[in-house]
């Protein structure tokens, strides 16, 4: 079986009031490690992550304990950077061994072809972000922000601007063929066939069905839905996780 999930914000909306959701989290592994070959993180794991030369986040030892776990059971990890987690820059890949994407990703797996992909900056619109993620991207400016800037200024400021404005609290709201993944997945298929088009990004849970041929999962969110996606060889399910 292939697992996908995504937008968890792990320390939303701080680190003492995310232990409740870490614990969901962990507990979800724990079933699907039964059977799970591979699973799919598809960005925005943690609400802020920066990795600086010699130090990450503390907070989160269940969650990457469970993932050591796992890694060492010969589960195979794939790790999405969103634009939440964009700095990323090895940790996970020499601790868990996982495989870091920083663009969509297309495979194959039992003759379905897959697209997936966080999600942000994906499709027309939002132009603002798409600027702004260049700025994210920029070596120059990551350096200066590594160097510069202390890490505990770097996440109360990080933190600080999650809690303002509350994105996560709200309840975003289906928009159909207007949805700009959608328009992405429908403009993909004009010249590539896609069985499974799999998005984060939007806190939505969704199966769309998008032509014939197609379907569009949006994998929802761990902080509300509690929602993921299952292959199991043939087809593609979104399923949620109850306690």
């Amino acid at each position: 079986m292939i697992y996908f999930a995504s937008d968890m914000h792990l320390g939303l909306p701080d680190f003492e009031r995310n232990i409740p959701r870490e614990k969901k989290i962990i507990s979800w592994l724990d079933n699907i490690k039964k059977d799970a070959t591979e699973i799919y993180f598809l960005g925005d794991i943690f609400e802020f992550w920066y990795e600086w030369k010699y130090v990450i986040p503390k907070h989160f030892s269940r969650f990457f304990g469970k993932l050591s776990e796992l890694s060492d059971m010969g589960i195979k990890l794939h790790y999405f950077t969103g634009n939440h987690d964009i700095w990323a820059f090895g940790y996970f890949e020499k601790e868990f061994g996982m495989k870091i994407y920083r663009e969509p990703l297309e495979i194959e797996i039992n003759t379905k072809k897959f697209y997936l992909a966080h999600g942000d900056g994906l499709g027309p619109g939002d132009k603002w972000y798409k600027f702004m993620k260049k700025g994210f991207n920029n070596k120059i400016l990551q350096w200066i922000f590594s160097n510069l800037v202390h890490p505990n200024l770097a996440f109360r400021l990080a933190l600080k601007i999650s809690q303002d404005r509350d994105a996560c609290n709200k309840t975003p709201i289906f928009k159909g063929e207007k949805e700009w993944l959608i328009q992405h997945a429908l403009e993909i298929s004009k010249s590539q066939k896609f069985n499974y088009f799999i998005f984060g990004h939007r806190h939505i849970a969704k199966d769309y069905k998008l032509n014939n041929e197609s379907k569009v999962v949006i994998l929802g969110d761990w902080i509300k839905n509690f929602t993921y996606a299952i292959f199991d060889g043939e087809n593609l399910l979104l399923k949620k996780h109850e306690t």
